[in-house]
C-alpha cells in the first residue's frame, strides 16, 4: 500500500529525495499496510544527529489494544549518518526544508520517501496550475484529431 503526500508537490519543489525506514511499533506496521495513515500536514525534522517525522497522523489499528496510543507521536526516521550530515549541510546553506512525499512498504518493510523542497510562492503556484489545465486542453485537442 502506497500512501502519498498529495499536498507536497503543490506547496514545494522537490530538489531531491531521499529514503529513510520508520522506527513503528508492531500495530502501526499492520496499521500503515492497511492504508490507514495521513502524512498531510506532517514534517522532517533533524535534531542533533537524529531525524524525526512530526505530526503524521497513523490511525489506530482496529485489532489491537487503544490504551495510551498516540496517533500523531513524533517518529524518528532511520537514516545512514553520512546521508544525515548531507542533509543538514543542505538545509543550513540556503531556505530549504524536508518534506514527506510517499509512505510505502518495500521487502516487509516500511519505508518513507522524503524530499529535499523549496517552497513556491502563491503566484508560483498559480502558473504551475495553468501551465498543467493548458497541457491538458492541448491533450484533448490532440486526442481528438488522431
Amino acid at each position: 500500500m502506497k500512501i502519498v503526500n498529495k499536498k507536497a508537490h503543490h506547496d514545494f519543489t522537490i530538489l531531491d529525495t531521499f529514503e529513510a525506514g520508520i522506527h513503528l511499533l508492531g500495530a502501526e506496521v499492520k496499521s500503515i499496510k492497511g492504508g490507514r495513515m495521513s502524512l498531510e500536514g506532517s514534517f522532517v525534522k533533524i535534531t542533533g544527529s537524529e531525524v524525526y517525522l512530526v505530526n503524521a497522523q497513523i490511525f489506530p489499528y482496529p485489532y489491537a489494544r487503544p490504551e495510551g496510543y498516540d496517533s500523531k507521536r513524533t517518529r524518528k526516521l532511520l537514516m545512514h549518518k553520512n546521508e544525515i550530515l548531507s542533509l543538514k549541510v543542505k538545509l543550513a546553506s540556503s531556505r530549504l526544508t524536508l518534506v514527506p512525499l510517499e509512505c510505502y512498504t518495500k521487502h516487509g518493510f516500511v519505508k518513507l520517501k522524503i524530499g529535499l523542497g523549496k517552497g513556491k510562492r502563491q503566484y508560483e503556484k498559480r502558473e504551475a496550475l495553468k501551465k498543467r489545465d493548458m497541457e491538458r486542453d492541448i491533450q484533448r485537442i490532440v486526442k481528438g484529431k488522431i
